[in-house]
């Protein structure tokens, strides 16, 4: 008889126990208490900072340029209500992430892979993300060491559970190699940052530094990719599923808005240009990298009860959709209102309504045809599986032989399920003399 399935609560390998799960726990509260402490005390700094002028045009800490503040005063802002806003995004992302970690670490402490989840996102969240902690450096020297500190553990951490997620080992085991020489590259940029860090972007040490991201990037790509092709279980590739998902489209979101403000509004000199830094760049990039800590936090606690492969499909859709309606209302709006000016000498409000109702008419009939296209695209099998049940369902109202639809029948469970084995058993129909024996028997029955 099989062995029954481990419980999810029961002990397992990677689990923590006795003085080891004790001192694991005692290390990660104290660094969370020094994470949390200096993120607070850093708050007053980074407000603080913020009103100070940067003394260059491209300021990449948060502050502005004196052209900045006079594009602020433009805007009608005053310099108070910019620092606010500021690190009132820094503390919600650091809230968001530090609410995570601390319910992966309430949940799944006695897990090493728990552990590493939640100190990664600590200190991701209030160290490595944020501007909080390099500002509290900045005005208060004495916390500059202990704040490296927190930035490269925070570095170092989500590197590692980028390559150990979700079973906590390095797959393949050549990887582990690539994430030594990777964290060690870290070392100097935040230990040494006068001798990292370098003006001009082509020198040797910089071309240096984007080949060793790059190569850390694409290795860990391919590690996650290695790893649900070839070991990870059907519910590892659902945490993995989540996590790639998370991460690939706040990055998304987040690298092409800053593209975008890099092309039209490269500096914050303009009230249009700053609207558009303080709109795009600190809210929409804010709430997309967002999406890191909440789909990791799914994956590790929650996953089971959203249909990861649901989501993605609809988010492919829609954005494609939204992607699509929105050229084709500025398409249509250009068009009409150069028609207008054409035949009319001056520009009128139907190209608008019509761009509208245009828009209104084309919503579902492109919904249903981006959805067959994505359906064909990433999901082939659900996709032929729907095509072959519509057929075999089309084919069932006319069909009268039942050797050929016993025959039809199992080459649409061998199509769309695609088992291993499929055979079909039809119970026979009872002969007659049988038929009328257990008729006798139970009027027999009834007259006892």
């Amino acid at each position: 008889m099989p062995a029954p399935p481990p419980s999810p609560d029961a002990p397992q390998p990677d689990r923590l126990r006795g003085r080891w799960l004790l001192l694991a726990r005692v290390a990660w509260i104290v660094v969370a208490a020094l994470a949390v402490g200096l993120f607070i005390r850093g708050i007053p700094a980074e407000f603080g900072l913020l009103h100070v002028p940067c003394p260059t045009v491209r300021c990449p800490t948060g502050q502005l340029s004196p052209s900045g503040l006079h594009a602020l005063k433009g805007l009608g802002l005053s310099l108070d209500s910019f620092a606010a806003y500021t690190v009132a995004m820094d503390v919600l992302f650091a809230a968001v992430c530090t609410a995570v970690a601390l319910l992966i670490f309430l949940r799944r402490s006695d897990d090493r892979m728990g552990l590493l989840v939640s100190l990664a996102l600590l200190t991701f969240g209030t160290a490595t993300f944020v501007f909080t902690m390099e500002a509290l450096a900045a005005w208060h020297p004495a916390w500059e060491m202990p704040t490296s500190f927190l930035h490269f553990l925070g570095a170092a951490s989500f590197g590692l559970f980028l390559y150990l997620f979700p079973d906590g080992r390095f797959v393949p085991r050549w990887s582990r190699w690539v994430v030594l020489v990777w964290i060690a590259w870290q070392l100097p940029r935040y230990f040494f940052p006068n001798w990292y860090l370098n003006p001009n972007p082509y020198t040797w040490h910089a071309l240096i530094n984007t080949a060793v991201w790059l190569g850390a990037l694409g290795t860990a790509i391919y590690s996650q990719g290695f790893r649900y092709r070839r070991t990870a279980s059907s519910v590892q590739r659902q945490q993995i599923k989540w996590v790639v998902f998370g991460i690939s489209v706040a990055l998304s979101v987040f690298l092409g808005i800053s593209l975008l403000l890099g092309t039209f509004a490269p500096e914050p000199t303009s009230p249009g240009a700053l609207l558009a830094y303080l709109v795009g760049n600190t809210f929409i990039g804010y709430l997309a990298i967002l999406l890191i800590p909440i789909s990791i936090g799914i994956a590790v606690l929650r996953y089971h009860l959203f249909d990861i492969d649901v989501i993605i499909n609809r988010t492919l859709v829609y954005v494609t959709l939204t992607v699509v309606l929105a050229a084709l209302y500025e398409g249509t709006i250009v068009v009409l209102q150069n028609l207008f000016r054409t035949l009319t000498g001056q520009e009128s409000q139907v190209a608008v309504v019509a761009s509208t109702l245009a828009i209104a008419a084309a919503f579902e009939p492109l919904r249903r045809r981006i959805q067959d296209l994505v359906d064909r695209a990433f999901y082939r099998r659900k996709y032929d599986a729907e095509k072959t049940l519509e057929a075999f369902s089309a084919k069932l109202k006319n069909e009268t032989d039942l050797e050929a639809l016993n025959n039809e029948l199992v080459g649409v469970a061998r199509d769309t399920m695609q088992p291993a084995h499929v055979s079909l058993w039809l119970r026979p129909a009872p002969k007659p003399e049988a038929k009328n024996s257990a008729l006798r028997q139970g009027g027999h029955g009834e007259e006892e």
